[in-house]
């Protein structure tokens, strides 16, 4: 049984005009998105800006509830659950932020931002508290001995360490990762994504892991969603999603990163042109065919997500 399940996912926003706020439109931030996830696996979900990645992530935690579908944590509707039993759960769904800094309390040392959910958790006594706080920072490789620092006084890579530990304070089994490599350098990108893969193998975590730089996404993920203005255009095993891609927009994503890799090259290159449309006024039928090079009349009804190959899945036309 997946650890995670995401069945049909929106989330829409109400957009209000006049005194009485009357509803006139609806931007649909996330419109009817299904996956899964294994345990210990990592999906990579890529797409452009605003295209609905980061409401993805909130929605599945429920930090901003969805407007439909169904979320399903070891077999359990999240949406079922009382107060006190998604409390709970949320103990083993956790998340790191794109921005380490924003994230973790100015007026609160390390150690207390780590020990923080702890407490809220667990009955332990100050000593026991300390000590796991410190086993912690120093998993993710950080000195014991800077418990007692505030946020300002780390580096970018060292906050989001931090904001590791504390994903990690309860024992997750599913991290969302919500850009959490794309504020830092690229050397530090390095160390944190090795960090993550370690941390994997070593607890067996889930990951969900949103970004918008491929080559970051191919290195830590077992399968790749690519999604466009809100619905997913293309799942696949990430090797396979690179070497064989087969929806128009994934091809474009493709030509526009230098692989150097050539077993990771296209075939074909493919040129975009246009802007990505509004929320507030999406295309009819297929999102992208506004921008699509391949497009034809058929692509103006929505086109079915389907399986075409074992474990690969794509909502395009003219995909035999």
């Amino acid at each position: 049984m997946p650890v995670l399940e995401v069945e049909n996912l929106k989330k829409y926003y109400p957009v209000q005009k006049g005194f009485f706020g009357k509803t006139v439109n609806q931007i649909k931030a996330v419109d009817g998105i299904s996956f899964s996830l294994e345990s210990g696996e990592t999906l990579g979900l890529v797409g452009e800006s605003g295209c609905g990645k980061t409401t993805v992530g909130r929605s599945i935690l429920r930090l901003t509830p969805p407007t439909d579908g169904t979320v399903r944590f070891r077999g359990r509707d999240l949406g079922d659950m009382n107060k006190e039993e998604l409390r709970r759960a949320r103990t083993s769904l956790q998340v790191i932020f794109q921005d380490p800094f924003s994230s973790l309390n100015p007026r609160m040392t390390v150690g207390r931002i780590i020990a923080e959910p702890i407490r809220n958790f667990e009955t332990l006594s100050p000593k026991e508290i300390r000590e796991r706080v410190a086993g912690l920072m120093d998993r993710v490789g950080l000195r014991t001995g800077q418990m007692g620092r505030y946020p300002h006084e780390f580096s970018g890579g060292q906050r989001q360490r931090i904001g590791i530990a504390r994903a990690l304070a309860l024992n997750p089994d599913v991290i969302i990762c919500d850009e959490a490599v794309s504020a830092l350098d690229v050397s530090i990108q390095a160390q944190i994504i090795n960090l993550l893969k370690d941390l994997q193998a070593e607890m067996n975590l889930s990951y969900l892991f949103i970004a918008h730089d491929l080559s970051v996404v191919a290195h830590i993920s077992q399968r790749i969603a690519v999604m466009y203005l809100g619905r997913i255009m293309e799942l696949a095993p990430g090797r396979k999603l690179y070497k064989e891609p087969l929806h128009p927009y994934t091809k474009a994503l493709l030509s526009s990163v230098p692989m150097p890799d050539p077993l990771f090259q296209p075939d074909q290159e493919f040129e975009l042109s246009g802007d990505v449309p509004s929320p507030l006024d999406p295309p009819q039928g297929c999102s992208f065919h506004p921008r699509c090079p391949v497009a034809t009349e058929k692509c103006r009804t929505r086109p079915e997500y389907r399986q075409v190959a074992p474990g690969h899945w794509v909502a395009c036309h003219l995909v035999e």
